[in-house]
């Protein structure tokens, strides 16, 4: 490393966010990106530890102390050459992965981790600033085809990859826009979906062709995918958990997903189906204390809501690093994010009994008791409500931000695909029942993270690669090479 004390002569620093008053005004990204230099000295901070545990902390593997060092050394064009190597879309990651790279940092087992998410944005962004991320469209073409179903993180992944190997390649998207959840399920001060657009425009410049409004299976016919010499499902987990509480039916009780949805087809003008759902001078309440209902919170305070309660049935997690999940493990630690600090009420080990409704049927109140988690080794946990704890909470808008089940099996339902244990679409090596469909992403693994989804997108499209050519040279995890492949 350039600098091996630089750890020692610089803090952590992270970016900036603009004043509460001034971001709840719209819903724009907040954040005050790092001066050049000051980013460079957080490159610095890379220890040249003799393990780097960061790289068994990221699922894409990518090479964090050699982009680190670039940075540090004010390489920037290099650094951004390592960093695709291993990740299609740090422009994404960079916004939106809980960092797990972070938490398996050696230097974070003494003090704060290097900033490596941050340092990928500023990366990434600095590549897009200077002209340096341009289209790289495959030299030779081979004969194959390939339709992608799902453009999310996976599905764009997949696709990438198996365009720059020459297959052409055609993505499915059943929504009016290319982006899957991040187009449509990320509220805009989180991802502004200018940031997917640029990243789009580079691939279709690659020779990527993509369908909008086309869903399979409903105004697109299974059948027709047999044109194609592969396909890749990458359909997500859609699925929406509900809950089987009494009044779950009442009108202002509504799934986290639409909620978010239509708010961000509203700031496009784009039509919706259904009521227009408003947190507006209302009491809201979100169920669920996952980066959903963080989503949730940001969104309510910036329609106006009149209060905004986040309510969690698992106990409070600790303010720092639980003993029970030690460094490298992925910390049981408590998370407060920038929507919690606009202004949100958190509540743990909340059990919800009833939505109380009006004579119109709709959500006036929650009824709520507290509860407690009896574990017993070798025994599943119990949960057990404690009496005389009842509470009712007055409530105009309930938002249900429980995450997914799995995804939907319309396709797989129609195309006789098998299924895991957790309905998941089942799939050896990314092959599906029959040889030449595949699936990645959500709709392989279940309910996870962008970063996996890119991972899976990535390796997926190296399966269908060999399958069709009997070779490939794409490379997936920690592996690349420039630019990107």
């Amino acid at each position: 490393m350039g600098n091996i004390t630089g750890f020692i002569e610089y803090e952590r620093i992270d970016e900036q966010y603009k004043a509460v008053k001034e971001r709840l005004d719209n819903y724009s990204e907040f954040t005050i990106p790092l001066k050049n230099e000051d980013a460079e000295h957080q490159g610095s901070r890379c220890m040249d530890c003799g393990i780097p545990f960061c790289h068994s902390g990221c699922p894409l593997g990518n090479l964090i102390p050699d982009f680190n060092e670039m940075v540090h050394k004010g390489e920037w064009k290099e650094a951004l050459e390592i960093l695709h190597s291993t990740n299609n879309f740090p422009e994404f990651t960079g916004r939106l992965c809980p960092a797990p790279c972070e938490k398996s940092c050696v230097l974070g087992i003494i003090e704060e981790p290097v900033s490596i998410e941050n340092i990928e944005k500023n990366i990434v962004e600095k590549g897009f600033q200077e002209g340096w991320i341009v289209a790289h469209p495959p030299k030779h073409r081979t004969d194959k085809t390939i339709a992608i179903v799902g453009s999310g993180p996976a599905g764009l992944a997949a696709a990438q990859q198996l365009n720059r190997a020459g297959h052409t390649v055609t993505v499915f998207e059943r929504d009016d826009a290319i982006g899957g959840l991040l187009r449509y399920g990320i509220p805009n001060f989180k991802l502004e979906k200018g940031i997917i657009d640029r990243r789009i425009n580079i691939l279709v410049e690659e020779g990527i062709l993509f369908k909008t409004n086309m869903n399979v299976g409903v105004n697109y016919s299974v059948e027709k995918l047999k044109d194609f010499d592969a396909v890749v499902l990458c359909g997500g987990a859609t699925e929406k958990r509900s809950l089987s509480t009494k009044g779950i039916d009442a009108k202002g009780v509504v799934q986290a997903m639409d909620f978010l949805t239509q708010q961000t087809k509203t700031l496009y003008g784009i039509e919706f189906e259904g009521e227009v759902i408003s947190a507006k001078d209302k009491d809201v309440i979100v169920i669920g204390g996952g980066d959903t209902g963080s989503d949730c919170v940001g969104t309510s305070n910036r329609q106006g809501a009149k209060s905004v309660t986040n309510f969690e049935i698992m106990p409070k997690p600790p303010l720092h690093r639980s003993e029970s999940t030690p460094w490298p493990f992925w910390p049981l630690q408590l998370t407060t994010t920038s929507s919690h600090k606009e202004g949100c009420d958190r509540n743990w080990l909340l059990n919800t009994k009833e939505f109380v409704t009006n004579d119109k049927g709709e959500v006036i109140a929650l009824k709520t008791i507290q509860v407690e988690w009896k574990i017993v080794p070798g025994e599943r946990s119990q949960l057990i409500e404690i009496e005389g704890t009842e509470k009712t909470w007055p409530c105009d808008l309930t938002l249900l931000a429980l995450g997914f089940t799995g995804p939907e099996n319309t396709i797989s339902n129609q195309l006789g695909l098998e299924l895991d244990g957790r309905t998941n679409y089942k799939a050896s090596n990314y092959q599906t029942n029959i040889p030449y469909i595949f699936t990645a992403g959500d709709m392989r693994r279940g309910q996870s993270l962008i970063v996996w989804a890119i991972n899976e997108g990535r390796e997926a499209a190296r399966e269908v690669d060999l399958f069709l050519m009997g070779e490939s040279n794409l490379r997936t995890k920690g592996t690349g090479d420039l630019p990107g492949v």
